[in-house]
Protein backbone atom coordinates (compact mmCIF):
# COMPACT_ATOMS: atom_id res chain seq x y z
CA UNK A 1 0.00 0.00 0.00
CA UNK A 2 1.39 3.38 -0.69
CA UNK A 3 1.10 6.11 1.83
CA UNK A 4 3.00 8.41 -0.02
CA UNK A 5 1.90 11.22 -2.29
CA UNK A 6 -0.52 10.25 -4.66
CA UNK A 7 0.78 7.78 -7.68
CA UNK A 8 0.66 9.19 -11.31
CA UNK A 9 -1.08 7.89 -13.99
CA UNK A 10 1.52 6.23 -15.40
CA UNK A 11 2.35 4.75 -12.20
CA UNK A 12 -1.12 3.07 -11.60
CA UNK A 13 -1.12 1.80 -15.28
CA UNK A 14 1.93 -0.11 -14.88
CA UNK A 15 0.88 -1.55 -11.42
CA UNK A 16 -1.68 -3.35 -13.45
CA UNK A 17 0.32 -5.66 -15.30
CA UNK A 18 2.90 -6.19 -17.83
CA UNK A 19 1.14 -3.81 -20.12
CA UNK A 20 3.28 -1.14 -19.50
CA UNK A 21 7.48 -3.11 -19.51
CA UNK A 22 10.45 -2.01 -17.77
CA UNK A 23 12.69 -1.84 -20.67
CA UNK A 24 15.63 -0.25 -19.25
CA UNK A 25 16.71 1.66 -16.18
CA UNK A 26 18.91 5.02 -15.67
CA UNK A 27 21.02 4.12 -12.58
CA UNK A 28 22.52 7.86 -12.35
CA UNK A 29 19.17 9.32 -12.42
CA UNK A 30 16.86 6.45 -10.69
CA UNK A 31 14.63 6.26 -13.16
CA UNK A 32 13.03 3.39 -15.35
CA UNK A 33 11.89 3.65 -19.04
CA UNK A 34 8.50 2.28 -19.41
CA UNK A 35 6.94 1.20 -23.26
CA UNK A 36 3.54 0.21 -23.92
CA UNK A 37 3.61 -3.40 -24.95
CA UNK A 38 -0.13 -5.51 -26.40
CA UNK A 39 0.66 -9.35 -25.64
CA UNK A 40 1.14 -9.64 -29.43
CA UNK A 41 3.99 -7.21 -29.23
CA UNK A 42 5.49 -9.56 -26.82
CA UNK A 43 4.79 -12.57 -28.67
CA UNK A 44 6.62 -10.94 -31.98
CA UNK A 45 9.62 -9.07 -30.25
CA UNK A 46 12.63 -10.82 -31.46
CA UNK A 47 14.42 -8.87 -28.57
CA UNK A 48 13.69 -6.42 -25.63
CA UNK A 49 16.48 -4.33 -26.18
CA UNK A 50 16.72 -0.92 -27.52
CA UNK A 51 16.30 -2.37 -31.03
CA UNK A 52 12.60 -2.31 -30.25
CA UNK A 53 12.39 1.20 -29.80
CA UNK A 54 10.77 3.19 -32.39
CA UNK A 55 8.89 6.71 -32.65
CA UNK A 56 5.63 4.89 -31.70
CA UNK A 57 6.73 3.13 -28.78
CA UNK A 58 4.89 5.59 -26.46
CA UNK A 59 8.37 5.38 -23.90
CA UNK A 60 8.09 7.85 -20.15
CA UNK A 61 10.48 7.48 -17.72
CA UNK A 62 9.23 6.79 -14.12
CA UNK A 63 11.35 7.33 -10.99
CA UNK A 64 12.59 3.69 -8.95
CA UNK A 65 10.69 4.80 -5.77
CA UNK A 66 7.22 5.72 -7.68
CA UNK A 67 7.23 2.56 -9.41
CA UNK A 68 8.07 0.20 -6.45
CA UNK A 69 5.29 1.99 -4.04
CA UNK A 70 3.15 1.46 -7.13
CA UNK A 71 3.69 -2.33 -8.11
CA UNK A 72 2.60 -4.69 -5.45
CA UNK A 73 3.54 -7.82 -7.69
CA UNK A 74 3.61 -10.82 -5.55
CA UNK A 75 4.73 -13.05 -8.56
CA UNK A 76 8.95 -14.06 -8.81
CA UNK A 77 8.98 -17.38 -10.71
CA UNK A 78 9.72 -16.43 -14.15
CA UNK A 79 12.64 -18.72 -15.46
CA UNK A 80 15.76 -18.56 -17.77
CA UNK A 81 17.10 -19.27 -20.96
CA UNK A 82 20.76 -18.23 -20.53
CA UNK A 83 23.42 -18.52 -23.49
CA UNK A 84 26.81 -18.05 -25.10
CA UNK A 85 25.90 -16.00 -28.16
CA UNK A 86 24.97 -17.39 -31.63
CA UNK A 87 23.95 -20.50 -30.33
CA UNK A 88 20.36 -20.75 -31.46
CA UNK A 89 18.84 -19.09 -28.04
CA UNK A 90 15.94 -16.77 -30.26
CA UNK A 91 15.22 -19.91 -32.06
CA UNK A 92 14.81 -21.86 -28.77
CA UNK A 93 12.75 -18.69 -27.39
CA UNK A 94 10.17 -18.39 -30.43
CA UNK A 95 9.41 -22.64 -30.05
CA UNK A 96 8.67 -22.35 -26.77
CA UNK A 97 7.10 -19.14 -26.69
CA UNK A 98 4.12 -20.71 -29.23
CA UNK A 99 3.60 -23.77 -26.00
CA UNK A 100 0.38 -23.08 -23.95
CA UNK A 101 1.62 -21.38 -20.59
CA UNK A 102 4.61 -19.56 -21.93
CA UNK A 103 4.96 -15.94 -21.78
CA UNK A 104 8.05 -15.30 -23.51
CA UNK A 105 10.83 -12.18 -23.23
CA UNK A 106 13.86 -12.21 -24.87
CA UNK A 107 16.47 -10.23 -24.17
CA UNK A 108 15.11 -7.77 -21.62
CA UNK A 109 17.50 -4.68 -21.30
CA UNK A 110 16.77 -3.98 -17.96
CA UNK A 111 18.36 -7.01 -17.24
CA UNK A 112 21.88 -5.91 -19.06
CA UNK A 113 21.61 -3.19 -16.94
CA UNK A 114 21.93 -5.11 -13.63
CA UNK A 115 24.77 -7.43 -15.80
CA UNK A 116 26.77 -3.96 -16.02
CA UNK A 117 26.36 -2.90 -12.63
CA UNK A 118 27.30 -5.91 -11.48
CA UNK A 119 31.18 -5.25 -12.46
CA UNK A 120 31.12 -2.70 -9.80
CA UNK A 121 28.78 -4.61 -7.23
CA UNK A 122 30.62 -3.72 -3.81
CA UNK A 123 33.08 -1.35 -4.78
CA UNK A 124 33.69 2.25 -3.36
CA UNK A 125 32.91 4.03 -6.91
CA UNK A 126 29.30 1.60 -7.15
CA UNK A 127 26.11 3.69 -7.94
CA UNK A 128 23.90 1.30 -5.89
CA UNK A 129 25.32 -0.41 -2.26
CA UNK A 130 24.92 -4.15 -2.67
CA UNK A 131 22.03 -4.32 -0.42
CA UNK A 132 20.19 -1.67 -2.77
CA UNK A 133 21.84 -3.62 -6.17
CA UNK A 134 20.36 -7.17 -4.82
CA UNK A 135 16.77 -6.05 -3.57
CA UNK A 136 16.22 -3.91 -6.83
CA UNK A 137 17.02 -6.89 -9.08
CA UNK A 138 14.72 -9.08 -6.98
CA UNK A 139 12.03 -6.25 -7.93
CA UNK A 140 13.04 -6.48 -11.59
CA UNK A 141 12.55 -10.61 -11.24
CA UNK A 142 8.99 -9.69 -10.07
CA UNK A 143 8.48 -6.98 -13.00
CA UNK A 144 9.79 -9.76 -15.31
CA UNK A 145 7.28 -12.69 -13.99
CA UNK A 146 4.08 -10.51 -14.49
CA UNK A 147 2.10 -12.09 -17.31
CA UNK A 148 -1.60 -11.08 -19.28
CA UNK A 149 -2.79 -14.33 -18.52
CA UNK A 150 -2.56 -15.65 -14.71
CA UNK A 151 -1.62 -19.55 -15.48
CA UNK A 152 0.92 -18.10 -17.87
CA UNK A 153 4.68 -18.10 -16.24
CA UNK A 154 7.22 -15.63 -17.86
CA UNK A 155 10.49 -16.88 -19.47
CA UNK A 156 12.97 -14.67 -19.83
CA UNK A 157 15.83 -15.51 -22.81
CA UNK A 158 18.67 -12.97 -21.19
CA UNK A 159 21.99 -11.10 -23.27
CA UNK A 160 24.81 -13.86 -23.42
CA UNK A 161 26.70 -11.45 -20.93
CA UNK A 162 23.91 -11.29 -18.18
CA UNK A 163 25.26 -14.76 -17.43
CA UNK A 164 27.31 -12.75 -15.23
CA UNK A 165 24.30 -12.47 -12.73
CA UNK A 166 22.89 -15.87 -14.18
CA UNK A 167 23.17 -17.18 -10.32
CA UNK A 168 21.15 -13.98 -8.70
CA UNK A 169 18.41 -14.63 -11.18
CA UNK A 170 18.15 -18.26 -10.72
CA UNK A 171 18.69 -18.24 -6.69
CA UNK A 172 17.60 -21.22 -5.31
CA UNK A 173 14.13 -21.85 -6.50
CA UNK A 174 13.95 -20.69 -10.28
CA UNK A 175 14.91 -23.14 -13.42
CA UNK A 176 17.07 -22.01 -16.27
CA UNK A 177 18.07 -23.85 -19.67
CA UNK A 178 21.49 -23.49 -20.22
CA UNK A 179 22.46 -23.02 -24.63
CA UNK A 180 26.07 -24.19 -25.77
CA UNK A 181 27.89 -25.64 -28.76
CA UNK A 182 31.30 -26.99 -28.67
CA UNK A 183 34.52 -24.51 -29.16
CA UNK A 184 34.83 -25.47 -32.93
CA UNK A 185 31.75 -24.58 -33.63
CA UNK A 186 31.51 -21.76 -31.95
CA UNK A 187 34.43 -19.80 -33.47
CA UNK A 188 32.86 -21.55 -37.20
CA UNK A 189 30.05 -19.78 -36.80
CA UNK A 190 31.59 -16.40 -35.65
CA UNK A 191 33.58 -16.15 -38.36
CA UNK A 192 31.05 -17.10 -40.58
CA UNK A 193 29.01 -13.94 -40.59
CA UNK A 194 30.25 -10.25 -41.04
CA UNK A 195 27.24 -9.60 -37.83
CA UNK A 196 29.01 -11.68 -35.92
CA UNK A 197 32.47 -10.87 -36.15
CA UNK A 198 31.59 -7.07 -35.77
CA UNK A 199 30.05 -8.44 -32.81
CA UNK A 200 32.90 -9.61 -31.46
CA UNK A 201 35.50 -6.91 -32.08
CA UNK A 202 33.08 -4.93 -29.94
CA UNK A 203 32.49 -7.27 -27.04
CA UNK A 204 36.23 -8.90 -27.23
CA UNK A 205 37.33 -6.52 -24.79
CA UNK A 206 34.43 -7.01 -22.03
CA UNK A 207 34.92 -10.79 -22.54
CA UNK A 208 38.62 -10.40 -21.36
CA UNK A 209 37.86 -8.32 -18.65
CA UNK A 210 35.37 -10.89 -17.20
CA UNK A 211 37.42 -13.59 -17.58
CA UNK A 212 40.68 -12.16 -16.23
CA UNK A 213 38.41 -10.92 -12.98
CA UNK A 214 36.71 -14.85 -13.10
CA UNK A 215 40.19 -15.89 -13.04
CA UNK A 216 42.18 -13.54 -11.18
CA UNK A 217 44.69 -13.39 -13.29
CA UNK A 218 45.59 -11.14 -16.31
CA UNK A 219 47.07 -13.91 -18.34
CA UNK A 220 46.49 -12.08 -21.91
CA UNK A 221 46.57 -9.21 -23.72
CA UNK A 222 43.48 -8.82 -26.15
CA UNK A 223 45.93 -6.64 -29.16
CA UNK A 224 47.82 -10.46 -29.15
CA UNK A 225 45.50 -12.29 -29.65
CA UNK A 226 44.10 -12.97 -33.65
CA UNK A 227 40.09 -12.98 -34.52
CA UNK A 228 39.96 -16.52 -34.81
CA UNK A 229 41.59 -16.75 -31.04
CA UNK A 230 39.46 -13.63 -29.64
CA UNK A 231 36.18 -16.04 -30.93
CA UNK A 232 37.45 -18.68 -28.74
CA UNK A 233 38.29 -16.45 -25.45
CA UNK A 234 34.75 -15.47 -26.01
CA UNK A 235 33.82 -18.63 -25.82
CA UNK A 236 35.48 -19.33 -22.96
CA UNK A 237 34.59 -16.32 -20.98
CA UNK A 238 30.80 -16.86 -21.55
CA UNK A 239 31.03 -20.41 -20.60
CA UNK A 240 32.93 -19.72 -17.85
CA UNK A 241 30.22 -17.35 -16.97
CA UNK A 242 27.13 -20.21 -17.00
CA UNK A 243 29.04 -23.20 -15.84
CA UNK A 244 29.86 -21.14 -12.46
CA UNK A 245 26.23 -19.91 -11.99
CA UNK A 246 24.97 -23.78 -12.65
CA UNK A 247 27.45 -24.89 -10.17
CA UNK A 248 26.27 -23.01 -7.52
CA UNK A 249 22.60 -23.73 -8.73
CA UNK A 250 20.38 -26.71 -6.43
CA UNK A 251 20.86 -30.10 -8.43
CA UNK A 252 17.74 -30.02 -11.36
CA UNK A 253 17.35 -26.44 -11.54
CA UNK A 254 19.62 -26.42 -14.87
CA UNK A 255 19.18 -28.06 -18.43
CA UNK A 256 22.26 -27.65 -20.67
CA UNK A 257 21.32 -27.87 -24.56
CA UNK A 258 23.88 -28.29 -26.92
CA UNK A 259 22.29 -26.27 -30.21
CA UNK A 260 23.86 -28.92 -32.44
CA UNK A 261 22.14 -31.94 -30.75
CA UNK A 262 18.98 -29.86 -31.24
CA UNK A 263 19.21 -29.70 -34.74
CA UNK A 264 20.24 -33.02 -34.89
CA UNK A 265 17.09 -34.39 -33.27
CA UNK A 266 14.62 -31.24 -32.27
CA UNK A 267 11.74 -33.02 -31.28
CA UNK A 268 12.97 -34.65 -28.59
CA UNK A 269 15.27 -32.11 -27.68
CA UNK A 270 12.55 -29.69 -27.45
CA UNK A 271 10.21 -31.90 -25.85
CA UNK A 272 12.97 -32.74 -23.14
CA UNK A 273 13.49 -29.13 -22.61
CA UNK A 274 9.52 -28.21 -22.48
CA UNK A 275 9.60 -30.69 -19.66
CA UNK A 276 12.35 -29.61 -17.72
CA UNK A 277 10.52 -26.31 -17.63
CA UNK A 278 6.94 -28.23 -16.33
CA UNK A 279 5.39 -26.57 -19.81
CA UNK A 280 2.53 -29.43 -20.93
CA UNK A 281 3.02 -30.58 -24.74
CA UNK A 282 1.94 -33.56 -26.35
CA UNK A 283 4.49 -34.79 -29.02
CA UNK A 284 2.00 -33.61 -32.08
CA UNK A 285 2.21 -30.32 -31.48
CA UNK A 286 6.48 -30.56 -30.57
CA UNK A 287 6.30 -32.39 -33.75
CA UNK A 288 4.48 -29.33 -35.77
CA UNK A 289 6.61 -26.92 -34.07
CA UNK A 290 9.84 -28.14 -35.58
CA UNK A 291 8.77 -28.85 -38.92
CA UNK A 292 7.04 -25.65 -38.65
CA UNK A 293 7.86 -22.56 -40.72
CA UNK A 294 9.83 -20.75 -37.36
CA UNK A 295 12.76 -23.20 -38.14
CA UNK A 296 13.32 -22.29 -41.50
CA UNK A 297 13.45 -18.63 -40.67
CA UNK A 298 15.91 -16.33 -39.51
CA UNK A 299 14.88 -15.90 -35.71
CA UNK A 300 16.29 -12.41 -35.10
CA UNK A 301 14.40 -11.52 -38.03
CA UNK A 302 11.72 -13.92 -38.90
CA UNK A 303 11.14 -11.88 -42.64
CA UNK A 304 14.60 -13.86 -43.51
CA UNK A 305 14.75 -17.43 -44.50
CA UNK A 306 17.56 -19.78 -42.70
CA UNK A 307 18.15 -23.35 -42.19
CA UNK A 308 19.99 -26.04 -40.73
CA UNK A 309 21.69 -26.87 -44.18
CA UNK A 310 22.24 -22.76 -45.01
CA UNK A 311 23.82 -22.97 -41.49
CA UNK A 312 26.06 -26.07 -42.27
CA UNK A 313 26.99 -24.42 -45.49
CA UNK A 314 28.03 -21.17 -43.79
CA UNK A 315 29.80 -23.15 -40.91
CA UNK A 316 31.90 -25.50 -43.76
CA UNK A 317 32.82 -22.23 -45.88
CA UNK A 318 34.43 -20.80 -42.14
CA UNK A 319 35.96 -23.69 -41.60
CA UNK A 320 37.77 -24.29 -45.07
CA UNK A 321 38.86 -20.39 -45.10
CA UNK A 322 40.34 -19.68 -41.59
CA UNK A 323 41.47 -23.38 -41.24
CA UNK A 324 45.15 -22.07 -39.26
CA UNK A 325 43.51 -19.71 -37.42
CA UNK A 326 40.82 -22.12 -36.33
CA UNK A 327 43.46 -24.93 -35.04
CA UNK A 328 45.62 -21.71 -33.87
CA UNK A 329 42.67 -21.01 -31.77
CA UNK A 330 41.50 -24.41 -30.28
CA UNK A 331 45.65 -24.72 -29.40
CA UNK A 332 45.24 -21.40 -27.53
CA UNK A 333 42.35 -22.99 -25.63
CA UNK A 334 43.87 -26.37 -24.49
CA UNK A 335 47.03 -24.20 -23.73
CA UNK A 336 44.36 -21.94 -21.55
CA UNK A 337 43.49 -25.41 -19.71
CA UNK A 338 46.81 -26.33 -19.00
CA UNK A 339 47.39 -22.94 -16.92
CA UNK A 340 44.02 -22.65 -15.44
CA UNK A 341 42.65 -25.67 -13.51
CA UNK A 342 39.01 -24.19 -13.23
CA UNK A 343 39.16 -23.41 -17.24
CA UNK A 344 40.08 -27.20 -17.83
CA UNK A 345 37.39 -28.71 -14.80
CA UNK A 346 34.92 -26.42 -16.63
CA UNK A 347 35.94 -28.60 -20.66
CA UNK A 348 36.22 -31.65 -18.48
CA UNK A 349 32.74 -31.28 -17.09
CA UNK A 350 31.16 -30.29 -20.54
CA UNK A 351 33.14 -32.63 -22.76
CA UNK A 352 31.63 -35.53 -20.20
CA UNK A 353 28.75 -33.90 -21.35
CA UNK A 354 29.04 -34.52 -24.41
CA UNK A 355 29.65 -37.99 -24.35
CA UNK A 356 26.42 -38.65 -22.72
CA UNK A 357 24.64 -37.46 -25.80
Amino acid sequence: MNDGPPLSPLAQAFAQGPGWFPQQMDAATDRVLLVRMSEEAYRTASFLDQRMLTQQSQAQWASWSELGAADQATRRDAHFIFHIGHVGSTLIARLLGELDGVFALREPQILRNFADLAADYGQPHAVWSPEVFDARLETVIGWLSRTFAPNDRAQIKASSFVSEIAEQLIGPDLKALMLRVSPQRYIETILAGDNSRQELAMLASQRLRRLHVRLGSESWRLWELPEATRAAMSWLSEMMAMDAAATATPNGHIHWLDFDDFLGNPVDRLAETAAFFGIAADKPTITSLTGGPIMTQYSKAPEHGYSRDMRESLLAEARATHADGIAEALTWLNDAADRHPPIAAMMARHASRDTET
